[in-house]
C-alpha cells in the first residue's frame, strides 16, 4: 500500500463543484489502493477577503491576529472537502495546522517547519481514514496559530510527504504541469515531463508561480518525488526529481520572468574590507530581500553598489539607508524603475559556455539594452526595461528551441 500526499490549491477548491471535483481524486487514489493525505488551500479569493475585512477594521492589524483570521480560510476548506468525502462513502477526518502537528517557529506571517508530529495523522490513515490537513498553516511553542506566507500549501504538503515518508506528493493546480515558461505569455510554451529540483528550484526563485521555492527545496532535500498536474485534466503532469532526462539534450529547459524590478545605486561608499556586509547585513535585519548585487571602484577610495529590489519595497529601502547614512558613509542614491529581470534556466548550461553569451546577443539583436547580470551553474538572469520583458520571453524561447512547435522526446 503506497502513500500519497495530493495537495490542491486555491482555485482547485474554488467552488462546490471544484472541492467535488476534488474529492473525486481523492477516491480514485483511495481506490487504487493507496493511503491519501489531502492538503488544501483557502477557496478561490477568499485570502484576499480576508486581508480586505480586516482593512475595514485596522490600517495596522497585528500579526498574530491576522493569522488568526487568514487561518479560517484553509479551515473552511477542509470541513467542506472531508464533507464531500464522507458523502461518496469515504470516511475523512479534516485536521488543521496544528492538529495535524506542524510545528514552526515563533513568527507570525511567514513562518518555517520545524518540526511534524506524524502521530495523529498515521493513526487516522491505519484507520482507514482519508486525512485532510488545513495547508498554510501551524502552531508555535507558545501554543500560538502561525502561518507559512505565500505558497505555504504547498510548503505543507510537501513538508508532510517528507515527514510521513510518502510514496509520492501531487500537487494539483489549474495546470497541466511546469512549462518552459508561461504559457499564459507564449502561446507556444511547452509542457515538460520532467525537470530537476534544481531547475525547478531556480525557475521558482526567479518568478515562475507554479510552485513554491520553499516547497522544492523541501523536496529536494528530503527526496520527496513532485508531480505537478491538472486538477481538471486527465493527463500525466510534471515530474520533479534529482535527476530528470533530458529532452533532445535541450540546455536551458525553462524561462522565467518577473516586472517590477528598481535598481538601487549607491555611490561613493567608503572601499573598505567591511563595506558590502555593512550595507548588506543592515538590509537583512531589517527585511529587506536584495536580488542582483554590482559592485564597481569609481575612485581609488570610493566604490559604488548596485543591486535590484521589488518595487513595492522601494520606498522603505531607501528610507532605511537615508536613516543610516552617516554610519554607511556614502554620498548619494540614485534609482531606476520600470525594470523587470528574464532567466534562462538549465542544467545543460554547466558544460555549454557559449550560452550566457548567445543570450547577450539575441537581446542586443533586438535592441535590447541590458541593465544587470546574474549568473549560477545553471541559470543566467539579466534586468531590462519592463517594456521589453516580453518581446525578451518571446525571443529567447525561440533562439533556445523550447516552441512547442519543435518536437520533443518524451522523458
Amino acid at each position: 500500500m503506497a502513500l500519497i500526499v495530493q495537495k490542491f490549491g486555491g482555485t482547485s477548491v474554488g467552488t462546490p463543484d471544484r472541492i467535488r471535483n476534488a474529492a473525486r481524486r481523492i477516491i480514485q487514489a483511495a481506490n487504487e489502493g493507496n493511503q491519501v493525505v489531502a492538503v488544501v488551500s483557502a477557496m478561490g479569493k477568499t485570502t484576499d477577503e480576508l486581508v480586505k475585512l480586516a482593512g475595514e477594521i485596522t490600517s495596522k492589524p497585528s500579526k498574530r491576529e491576522m493569522d488568526m483570521l487568514l487561518t479560517t480560510g484553509e479551515q473552511i476548506t477542509i470541513s467542506l472537502l472531508a464533507m464531500a468525502l464522507e458523502e461518496a462513502g469515504y470516511p475523512a477526518e479534516s485536521l488543521t495546522g496544528w492538529q495535524a502537528g506542524i510545528q514552526t517557529e515563533s513568527l507570525h506571517g511567514n513562518a518555517r517547519i520545524l518540526d511534524i508530529d506524524t502521530n495523529r495523522l498515521r493513526t487516522l490513515l491505519n484507520k482507514g481514514k482519508i486525512a485532510v490537513v488545513a495547508g498554510f498553516q501551524g502552531w508555535t511553542a507558545s501554543h500560538n496559530i502561525s502561518t507559512l506566507g505565500r505558497g505555504g500549501s504547498d510548503t505543507t504538503a510537501v513538508a508532510l510527504a517528507a515527514a510521513l515518508r510518502a510514496d509520492k506528493c501531487e500537487i494539483y493546480t489549474d495546470v497541466t504541469g511546469v512549462f518552459t515558461t508561461d504559457p499564459r505569455v507564449v502561446k507556444h510554451a511547452r509542457k515538460l515531463s520532467a525537470i530537476s529540483y534544481d531547475e525547478m528550484l531556480e525557475l521558482a526563485n526567479l518568478g515562475a508561480g507554479v510552485l513554491h521555492p520553499r516547497a522544492v527545496e523541501f523536496a529536494k532535500n528530503y527526496g520527496v518525488k513532485l508531480e505537478v498536474r491538472s486538477s481538471m485534466e486527465q493527463e500525466r503532469g510534471t515530474i520533479v526529481e534529482e535527476e530528470a532526462e533530458m529532452e533532445n539534450n535541450l540546455v536551458v529547459r525553462g524561462l522565467a520572468f518577473e516586472g517590477n524590478v528598481t535598481k538601487i545605486t549607491i555611490e561613493d561608499l567608503p572601499n573598505g574590507l567591511n563595506t558590502l556586509s555593512s550595507v548588506f547585513s543592515l538590509l537583512a535585519d531589517n527585511n529587506i530581500n536584495v536580488d542582483i548585487i554590482i559592485q564597481s571602484v569609481n575612485k581609488q577610495e570610493k566604490t559604488n553598489i548596485s543591486f535590484s529590489i521589488d518595487s513595492s519595497i522601494f520606498d522603505d529601502t531607501v528610507k532605511l539607508l537615508e536613516q543610516n547614512k552617516v554610519q554607511l558613509g556614502y554620498g548619494q542614491i540614485l534609482h531606476e524603475d520600470g525594470l523587470a529581470k528574464v532567466s534562462i534556466v538549465g542544467s545543460g548550461m554547466i558544460s555549454n559556455p557559449g550560452v550566457a553569451a548567445q543570450m547577450f546577443k539575441t537581446l542586443s539583436d533586438q535592441d535590447i539594452m541590458i541593465k544587470m547580470v546574474s549568473t549560477s551553474e545553471i541559470k543566467v538572469s539579466t534586468v531590462v526595461g519592463q517594456q521589453d520583458m516580453i518581446k525578451a520571453i518571446e525571443t529567447l524561447h525561440d533562439v533556445f528551441e523550447l516552441d512547442a512547435r519543435v518536437p520533443a522526446q518524451q522523458a
